[in-house]
């Protein structure tokens, strides 16, 4: 850590002031007790700062000061077009928010549009922008709490050239998906990222996967997948990255590792070991983490992904068709080898509970699951999904119990582990309350500090820290953000580590976490005393391969 502050002959003058707290620089290192001083956007000293002076000065004695918190994969990239504050996040100390999990914001075309549009929930807007360096631009300028950046999606490249069919990209369409993914890197992208489980996410083959990955590595991207097996096949689908990595000469990460299915549960053991063996090998494999037993995803992930080949119409036109409907139902309930069957993975309809259902008249059935679905309709559970998708015209957000706790506080403290919501921003007000959702979006990041380290010491916070901010940054590539350094971007965090907690559960997830006193994003001081003030300075966050300033910030 770099400490600073010597006696001066006149008081300097600063900004902010956080006295006597224990800085938590990122490293991973041992705390501090020290002051840190903010000037304009930067952390401008950091050490014994009796004699200087700031407009704002923040006594943190007894507190943590930290850098802000990176959010490896976050689904806000519609709500905080509807608010900016992105509150649920800021509570929890997140300062960069990281979308792109497979879809993007851009490039777009008529066809993306129509995608992005039919997998709305309830939050309207106008395209106001092409490219996705344009919609982040936006972001910025129409005034966002939260940094913001992007991965360019794999499935967004592929609707653009494709749409929504089921064969491989020809040799010119391949080819302009390449440019597609090119463009987005010298624009600021942070890497490309597959979601191989979303239809049409799974359409896409390794060999398409390695040329979109080739061209992120030639910008020093990353590539993230949200992986195409996590249940029976758990391995080949951790395989599959491993090979991409290799194949593609790309750093690579795993969104939300997991095993699905209680009796998958075993293979994780197995999964974490090819990853460290890959890394021994010298390839950069990462993965991130949310601390919780259930995820979440569209109901349509549990049927089989030809019934959603063409869209929503089509998957609705197959839903309503009776022959079809039998065959759907029947797959639904057999284990298969070349999709990963949720349905079963969570342990059949009482696993899965409706989260996000749009129709006015239906949602009075978000929290219920669908076993209580199909009892209230007097149909089977697996007639009542496919009603569900039919009546509401959606994938219907759904979370889904299919995790065991041991195995998520096996991979907590992993050191290549960092941590994500894998959810939106969100607040308990307004259009946000039409949606019960995943109390992941609330409580994440406090929930790691509050029973990971302080109650099951799991971790220190030194190390949950840097898990938090520094790893990921570095993974990133992000320019001088991640630690707590003079002249980084004063991206700080102050609150208490003996009274932070997540507060959100499966059955009231609208609930605020608390404890996170202050928040700065780039000097910005967003949360006072515990209240949002709403202030907007985040920023569009850029990528290693941006054109702009030898990819430095501007």
């Amino acid at each position: 850590m770099l400490l600073a502050g010597a006696s001066c002959s006149s008081p300097t003058e600063y900004d902010v002031i956080i006295r006597n707290g224990f800085i938590y620089d990122g490293t991973g290192h041992s705390a501090v007790k020290a002051d840190l001083a903010i000037a304009d956007d930067t952390i401008a000293a950091i050490g014994n700062l009796t004699d200087s002076r700031a407009e704002t000065e923040i006594d943190a004695t007894g507190l943590a000061v930290t850098p802000g918190f990176i959010n490896m994969m976050s689904h806000t990239q519609e709500t905080i077009l509807a608010d900016g504050r992105a509150k649920s996040d800021m509570y929890q100390g997140i300062t960069l928010e990281v979308m792109g999990e497979g879809r993007s914001m851009g490039p777009l075309n008529d066809a993306v549009r129509e995608d992005l549009r039919a997998r709305g929930d309830d939050i309207p807007y106008d395209f106001a922008w092409t490219t996705l360096e344009e919609y982040l631009q936006h972001l910025e300028t129409r005034g966002v709490s939260p940094n913001v950046a992007s991965f360019v999606g794999a499935t967004t490249v592929r609707i653009h050239e494709l749409g929504q069919e089921n064969r491989p990209p020809s040799p010119e369409e391949l080819k302009r998906m390449r440019t597609l993914v090119q463009q987005a890197m010298e624009q600021g992208a942070m890497g490309v990222a597959s979601a191989l489980m979303q239809v049409p996410g799974p359409f896409a083959d390794t060999n398409e996967l390695i040329e979109l990955a080739k061209v992120a590595a030639d910008h020093d991207g990353l590539y993230a997948s949200h992986i195409r097996f996590s249940g029976p096949r758990l391995l080949d689908g951790v395989g599959e990255v491993i090979a991409i990595a290799r194949e593609a000469g790309i750093r690579a990460e795993v969104y939300h590792l997991k095993a699905v299915g209680r009796e998958n549960a075993p293979k994780l053991g197995e999964a974490i070991a090819m990853i460290e063996r890959a890394r021994g090998e010298g390839l950069e494999i990462t993965a991130d983490v949310y601390p919780y037993n259930a995820g979440s995803g569209g109901l349509t992930a549990a049927m089989p992904p030809w019934v959603g080949e063409g869209g929503q119409e089509a998957r609705v036109r197959r839903l309503k068709d009776p022959a079809l409907r039998k065959r759907i139902a029947r797959e639904m309930l057999t284990p298969a080898d070349d999709w990963e069957n949720l349905y079963l993975g969570v342990g059949g309809p009482s696993g899965y509970m409706v989260v996000g259902l749009k129709n006015p008249d239906l949602k009075h059935l978000n929290g219920k699951t669908i076993a209580e679905i199909a009892e209230l309709w007097r149909t089977s559970p697996e007639e009542a999904a496919m009603d569900l998708i039919i009546k509401d015209d959606s994938r219907v957000m759904s979370v889904g119990f299919s995790m065991s706790e041991e195995n998520v506080s096996k991979k907590i403290p992993i050191p290549w582990m960092s941590f994500c919501t894998d959810s939106p921003a969100v607040a308990p007000e307004g259009i946000f309350l039409k949606t019960h959702i995943h109390p992941r979006a609330y409580g994440s990041f406090p929930r790691i500090l509050a029973k990971y380290v302080r109650e099951e010491n799991a971790l220190s916070l030194e190390e949950a820290v840097r898990k938090m901010a520094a790893l990921p940054a570095a993974n990133l590539k992000l320019d001088r953000r991640g630690m707590l350094r003079e002249g980084y971007y004063a991206d700080v965090l102050v609150f208490d580590p003996k009274t932070i907690q997540d507060r959100a559960t499966y059955t009231e997830p609208h609930q605020f976490s608390t404890g996170m006193l202050h928040v700065f994003v780039n000097g910005g001081h967003v949360v006072n005393d515990g209240e949002h003030t709403g202030a907007t300075p985040g920023r569009f966050v850029r990528g290693p391969g941006w054109k702009g300033r030898e990819g430095r910030e501007p």
